[in-house]
């Protein structure tokens, strides 16, 4: 076994340990015990197949991971937050619901709130290294605790797990729960990091998800085990009357009363619960401070990044989600539903992009057909009516449709540079009275006109090229000048400064030939401005472009600074995003300008 495979595989324990949470350590009690072992065997199959299917994909050589995220996380925001809300919440509540609250009654809430401090702190302190390390000893010490309830249920009487025990109720649930958990991963952050940390450190993201998988469905397994052991005791009914077996392996253990084997379950369960926090909180800050960095909302410029990017709205959002679940008295199916339904279309267009799809993402659309989709599972799944389940997955796709035709249809073609082919740019003629030396707006455009004389040209007889830089200069000090007339270097309290600079030469201009030069914000982020410039001749059309970065320091020890506020209240108006940000060539100076920031 080599070297890389050894690495690879050092991060299966925390793939495991992650894709875990509430609903696979609960549900595969729960579906054990109701459906039989062929039940089970429906459920974590495609489980684990989804976990593995996502390293899988992932990598393939050749596909960069933090790239994908770079490019698709502004649109996919909610999607990934919102999936961190259900995952959280189904763990918050099935550690709640169906262990500390049958074990320590109104003691319970203590308990809860800390292994949460535990699971926060940690995820707040531990890089995702160190929790890949950490979750390495946690399996150790959760399986072995488990395998001691185990030997401690093993002498109960209960009834064997049959075979099979289907309803109309579980080939409803077939085709959602295939669904869900081959979705799932995608829409999971906490997998993101993994695959982005396990690409960067050089190793297999197949190998390690292939790891990673078989360990959860050993986990599934050992859980189904627990169950059988235990047996279904007194099911607990909810609010929809549909009766749930979640809480079997704590009734036995309770009624059992044996320290030694409440101990080592609890022990086992809050190791389940503390990896799931401590992970989100880590992938949470991770995703968030990436998303602010590069976020282009002008209220970063009066808000702290750092209190936008906490994980802790996303952690409050969770429990106040289980809390009203808990409130209705309702299973956690309730909290699982998304996952087949609502997340549904805004997960298969985020797998379409990340496979090459040009992005066609309508997230207001996405989220009322999977909130209808939501509607027709719940409605299928009180009657119960299985064709209504089965149908949810299905009406929840319907808003990826554009992004699947993209990714199976034809290459739409190339477009064009705007540059070179917009109306009156490349071919722009201007009469030499038309060219007096003149400045101001046009459009989102800052125009500055002039004539170069033989002052500006060299020996050779042609404009030097340094007067170029010289020119773009003198268009950015006029255009700070027209939206910030008030700004006075004796007392602002902060400088510009210009962090790159490039410009493309194609033609080179003459005496008295009459030149325009426009500069524009080709795009910015919480702390770099990227303006765009292009030179143009009255006879020979356009002579050159380019771009220039800006940054922000303070005048007194010229630390970079978030863009300052007066910026953002000077400059927006004359922000206009358009398609040229999206061409290979912006994209890619953008990449290049998040690569900076991250060396």
């Amino acid at each position: 076994m080599t070297l890389r495979t050894l690495r690879s595989l050092s991060w299966a324990p925390t793939i495991g340990l992650s894709w875990l949470w509430g609903l696979g350590f609960f549900y595969s009690i729960h579906v054990t015990l109701t459906y039989g072992w062929l039940g089970f065997a429906a459920f974590a199959g495609p489980n684990a197949f989804g976990l593995y299917l996502f390293g899988h994909v992932l990598g393939r050589r050749g596909r960069n991971p933090a790239e994908i995220v770079r490019a698709v996380e502004g649109r996919y925001t909610g999607l990934f937050l919102l999936a961190q809300v259900a995952a959280v919440g189904i763990s918050c509540y099935g550690l709640f619901t169906y262990v500390l609250l049958p074990l320590f009654g109104s003691r319970a809430p203590v308990g809860a709130v800390l292994v949460l401090l535990l699971g926060a702190a940690t995820g707040h302190a531990a890089s995702i290294v160190t929790l890949k390390r950490l979750h390495a000893a946690y399996l150790a010490v959760g399986t072995a605790a488990a395998a001691i309830a185990a030997a401690g249920l093993s002498g109960a009487a209960s009834p064997p797990v049959p075979l099979a025990a289907f309803d109309e109720r579980f080939y409803g649930l077939c085709i959602p729960s295939l669904v869900g958990f081959l979705l799932g991963p995608w829409s999971d952050v906490q997998q993101w990091q993994r695959a982005v940390a396990i690409h960067r450190e050089g190793g297999s993201i197949r190998t390690a998800y292939g790891g990673g998988a078989l360990i959860f469905l050993g986990l599934l397994g050992l859980n189904a085990a627990l169950a059988a052991l235990a047996g279904p005791g007194l099911l607990a009914a909810s609010a929809d009357g549909i009766p749930g077996a979640q809480a079997a392996v704590t009734g036995a253990i309770s009624r059992a009363d044996a320290a030694p084997l409440t101990i080592a379950y609890l022990a086992w369960a809050v190791i389940a619960m503390v990896s799931t926090v401590d992970s989100f909180y880590c992938a949470t800050r991770w995703f968030l401070t990436s998303v602010t960095t590069r976020s282009s909302s002008p209220l970063l410029a009066f808000v702290p990044a750092g209190f936008v990017a906490s994980p802790l709205w996303t952690l409050i959002a969770a429990l106040a989600a289980a809390a009203a679940v808990l409130g209705a008295n309702l299973s956690m199916m309730y909290l699982m539903v998304p996952f087949a339904t609502l997340f549904v279309g805004a997960t298969l267009c985020l797998i379409c992009e990340a496979l090459g799809a040009r992005p066609t993402y309508d997230g207001v659309l996405c989220a009322m057909i999977g909130t209808a989709a939501g509607l027709v599972f719940l409605v299928g799944y009180v009657a119960p009516a299985g064709a209504l389940i089965a149908l949810s997955p299905i009406v929840g796709a319907i808003g990826a449709l554009p992004a699947i035709s993209a990714l199976l249809g034809p290459a739409p073609p190339a477009l064009p540079d705007a540059a070179e082919t917009a109306p009156g740019l490349a071919t722009l003629v201007l009469t030499k009275d038309e060219a007096v030396a003149a400045h101001g707006f046009d459009g989102p455009w800052f125009v500055l006109q002039l004539i170069p004389t033989y002052d500006d040209t060299n020996s050779v007889g042609n404009v030097y090229f340094a007067n170029y830089f010289r020119w773009v200069g003198k268009a950015r000090e006029l255009f700070f000048n027209v939206c910030m007339p008030d700004f006075d270097l004796a007392t602002t309290g902060f400088y510009v400064l210009t962090r790159s600079f490039t410009h493309d030469f194609r033609r080179e201009a003459r005496e008295f030939e009459p030149v325009v030069v426009r500069i524009r914000i080709a795009g910015h982020n919480r702390k770099f401005v990227t303006l765009a410039h292009e030179i143009h001749s009255r006879t020979q059309g356009l002579l050159g472009r380019g771009e220039q970065t800006l940054m922000f320091v303070d005048t007194a020890r010229y630390r970079p600074l978030d863009i300052p506020a007066s910026i953002m209240a000077g400059f927006m108006p004359h922000y206009v995003k358009d398609a040229a940000d999206s061409s290979p060539r912006r994209n890619a100076g953008t990449r290049g300008v998040a690569l900076a920031e991250e060396g």
